[in-house]
């Protein structure tokens, strides 16, 4: 009788341990199983695997979900909980923001120089978030196009921006125009726009090399396409639970590394899908 009094009591005090367990709501900015949502995808299945009992996360979409440029507005307020976006899509709320573009170096570099802590503060201050990680590192933007320049002029051309390169492309001239990635693909077939920045990495997951023809290089800036959580979620996790996300951030953010091969792979691909090259060396640039 005693032996089961002690297992029935046994099991009442292992049954906090699990309802302990947090579930948080994780939306990206971008389309499921592309580019740019992949790295937040397995980060979801990392947390999932190694934060069993302690956090997991629910991954409820992404535009479809919540508005690619409404994302920001609602990992703030907590209507998610944590999300992937990057600073192009919340610059309303972390002007400073579009500096992370102009980084030539890792978040590992960040992240021991200091960097990483001052933009995490920066976000808590300004947005109500927890900057958790960064991906996107050694991959640049580039300047795609349905017709050819011969120079870097854009006069004429109306292209799509977000604002990463609002500022360079209007000072090449260009009518600028800015919608989500969605509707990228309508735009140029309907030809309401002649071309659009992007990334190295992406236009072939989107089927945006079926209406592009060029790709001006070389490329400019870095990506970054960051993980945010809410700050109050955040605060009222268990140090376990954090220690968790910390841990799946520092794995993820590992994988960087990789974008350099990957992005050798997405040219030769570009340019089997028919998009040619247009270089442009610094001579030619600084006329």
């Amino acid at each position: 009788m005693r032996k089961t009094l002690i297992a029935a009591l046994a099991a009442t005090l292992a049954l906090p341990a699990l309802a302990d367990e947090v579930t948080l709501r994780g939306v990206t900015a971008f389309a499921g199983g592309t580019t740019f949502s992949r790295p937040f995808e397995a980060f979801v299945e990392r947390v999932n695997e190694t934060g069993a009992g302690v956090v997991q996360i629910e991954y409820v979409g992404g535009p479809e979900a919540v508005p690619t440029f409404e994302l920001g507005n609602a990992v703030s307020a907590g209507i998610v909980d944590i999300a992937n976006n990057t600073t192009a899509f919340y610059t309303n709320l972390v002007p400073i923001g579009d500096a992370l573009h102009l980084a030539t170096n890792t978040v590992q570099d960040q992240r021991a120089n200091g960097c990483f802590d001052l933009i995490d503060r920066i976000h808590q201050e300004q947005m109500n978030v927890k900057y958790l990680a960064r991906t996107g590192d050694n991959i640049q933007f580039h300047l795609y196009l349905t017709k050819p320049i011969d120079s870097p002029d854009l006069s004429g051309l109306t292209i799509r921006t977000t604002p990463v390169y609002r500022a360079f492309f209007e000072t090449l001239g260009a009518t600028l125009v800015r919608t989500a990635p969605g509707e990228v693909y309508t735009s140029l077939e309907r030809g309401t726009i002649d071309g659009y920045g992007w990334p190295v990495q992406g236009v072939l997951d989107l089927g945006w090399d079926e209406q592009t023809k060029y790709r001006v290089d070389p490329g400019f800036y870095q990506v970054d396409v960051n993980f945010l959580v809410n700050l109050d979620t955040w605060n009222g996790l268990s140090a376990e639970a954090r220690a968790v996300l910390d841990a799946a951030a520092l794995w993820t953010e590992a994988r960087n590394a990789d974008n350099v091969a990957i992005n050798a792979e997405e040219e030769v691909k570009q340019a089997e899908a028919g998009i040619e090259t247009i270089t442009f060396d610094e001579t030619v640039s600084a006329e």
